[in-house]
């Protein structure tokens, strides 16, 4: 089951994913976003220094180390 948040505010549902990308240098990153479905690259947990917020303005979950 894919780790899940609801916004406080739009009441919506919001899915944790990750994604390997390339960036200049040919050095590798991982990039986590949020999503309105799950698909692939779905996580089942938050990763290990994380913790969720959400933006006052917009409602969306962010990832913030903690």
């Amino acid at each position: 089951m894919a780790f899940s948040v609801v916004s406080k505010k739009s009441g919506k549902t919001y899915f944790l994913h990750s994604k390997q990308v390339k960036l200049r240098g040919d050095r590798d990153q991982t990039i986590y976003y949020f999503a309105g479905e799950a698909k692939a690259g779905a996580l089942d947990a938050l990763p290990a220094g994380y913790m969720v917020t959400e933006n006052e303005r917009t409602g969306l979950p962010m990832l913030k180390k903690s």
